[in-house]
């Protein structure tokens, strides 16, 4: 194992520790603390992959936009937010046996790819940004995963909308 390996499989380990934490945590802030060190560990493995651009939009938007609202609006509604809900979520056990059965699942699934490093796309985007976005939308590349993240954040941002409707009634 090298050096490289193993500096990944310990950012690895501390961004999944650091997104454990960040979900368990019963204070907004302090989850918003970690969800950010979750973010940073999220760029190093970024640059470990010598994938700089991606890692300095990582940085720039997600911790340096994204984050900080978040952080600035639990502290400007701190007030509004009153403990009129349980402290322990009563249905916590369904949860993780859902979580259990996805991940057994998930095990199950890449157990059988025979070989899983060959089976993504190999594209060489080292050399710049016009390369990188050629691959994104390129029919032979990336352009499937591109469009399903496309429409997952469009999901989130429809049920961002509902959920913020509901609220006002």
């Amino acid at each position: 194992m090298t050096v490289g390996q193993l500096l990944f499989i310990v950012v690895s380990a501390a961004t999944l520790l650091s997104a454990l934490i960040t979900v368990i945590n019963r204070n907004l802030f302090h989850a918003a603390l970690w969800l950010i060190a979750t973010l940073f560990g999220v760029a190093a493995l970024f640059v470990l992959l010598e994938a700089g651009f991606l890692a300095a939009v990582q940085v720039l938007l997600y911790i340096g936009a994204i984050a900080t609202l978040i952080i600035f609006a639990v502290m400007l509604t701190r007030r509004l937010m009153t403990e009129t809900r349980e402290a322990v979520n009563s249905e916590w056990w369904l949860s993780a046996a859902l979580a259990g059965v996805l991940i057994v699942l998930l095990i199950a699934i890449i157990g059988r790819v025979p070989a899983w490093a060959g089976t993504a796309p190999q594209a060489d985007v080292s050399g710049s940004i016009a390369e990188l976005g050629q691959a994104l939308v390129s029919p032979d590349l990336y352009v499937l995963p591109f469009e399903l993240a496309s429409v997952m954040l469009l999901v989130a941002l429809i049920g961002a909308i509902i959920i913020a409707r509901e609220g006002r009634r």
